[in-house]
């Protein structure tokens, strides 16, 4: 061998040396697999401070593969085998398991080495803890779901806005439709409401419409709907429900306001707080509109406030 020789081989070991060094300096872990044995030919130091599995465990695929969350393997193992095998770089997020018995969130980057022939050598990446990534993620996501929650919620009384009840109305009016069964719509009314608060207070008009609020959810079954439509009023929707089933519910509504018994010393007709109510019962179809139902039930509460209030008032079957 010359000496230009030896000096040119030096040089490359020299390199490699320099290249492994910043290889394994870096916070990313370092790996590459032979296509053919699917056997690890190098991993990265750095994979044990992370996971706290040794270098000279990462032997097979089947290492990688069975240190995984079991919700991720499936998906991961088949993305990851199908990309490889048509030669296409790739990268996915999954959750490795640690020596411990935790888990890591992990993205690995995946690179396709082909021969000079074409075919698939060897796969080469790097594997990254973005563990901190995720749960920043996460959490942006619950607020996200927080707010959505907090737009579609009334923010005195605690029940649903009038937003959402305009979705569920849509969705409910739908599905009866869909299904041929009734709906419900009752509207509530307290009655008297500004006297009430011009002898208790705004502040005490507050806490009597949480109180009316909290009564009306405790009459009402679990898959029917309470709403503030705005002021004074509070609207039920009740799915599959006929007009018997609904008279039922509201009879139940008014036992608990009387039950409650708040004080009302300015209402002309009672000592204690009442509402006033108008319920409609359909089968929605293609004569009515849910428009015009909802209009009909609102008619029949503003002659229930025209009968001395503190009554019930069924709209007539359309």
């Amino acid at each position: 061998m010359s000496v230009a020789d030896d000096s040119a081989g030096q040089a490359l070991e020299t390199d490699a040396s320099i290249y492994k060094t910043l290889l394994e300096s870096t916070r990313a872990i370092p790996w590459k697999i032979d296509w053919k044995t699917l056997q690890f030919a190098y991993i990265g130091p750095q994979i044990e401070p992370l996971l706290g599995w040794s270098q000279e465990s990462w032997v097979s695929v089947d290492d990688w593969a069975t240190r995984m969350h079991p919700d991720d393997r499936e998906w991961v193992v088949n993305f990851c085998v199908s990309q490889s095998q048509s030669g296409v770089d790739h990268e996915a997020d999954y959750r490795a398991l640690t020596a411990s018995g935790d888990y890591v969130w992990i993205r690995d980057v995946v690179h396709v080495v082909r021969d000079e022939a074409g075919e698939v050598e060897a796969l080469v990446g790097f594997m990254f803890d973005i563990s901190e990534r995720k749960r920043t993620e996460q959490e942006l996501l619950r607020l996200q779901k927080e707010l959505e929650e907090l737009s579609l919620r009334d923010g005195l009384t605690g029940v649903a806005n009038r937003r959402h009840l305009d979705q569920i109305l849509e969705q409910e009016w739908e599905r009866a439709q869909r299904h041929n069964q009734p709906l419900s719509l009752a509207i509530f009314d307290i009655d008297y409401f500004k006297q009430y608060n011009d002898c208790y207070g705004h502040l005490q008009g507050d806490e009597c419409l949480k109180q009316v609020a909290q009564l009306l959810q405790a009459a009402i079954r679990s898959g029917d709907f309470l709403a503030r439509f705005g002021g004074e009023e509070f609207v039920l929707v009740l799915p599959q429900t006929d007009r018997v089933a609904a008279q039922r519910v509201i009879q139940r509504c008014y036992e608990q306001l009387a039950k409650a018994g708040i004080a009302h010393s300015d209402s002309p007709i009672s000592e204690q707080l009442t509402f006033s109510c108008g319920l409609g019962s359909c089968l929605p179809g293609a004569i009515e509109t849910l428009e015009a139902f909802v209009e009909r039930v609102d008619r029949s509460l503003y002659e229930a406030k025209h009968r001395n209030r503190n009554a019930l008032v069924i709209a007539d079957t359309d």
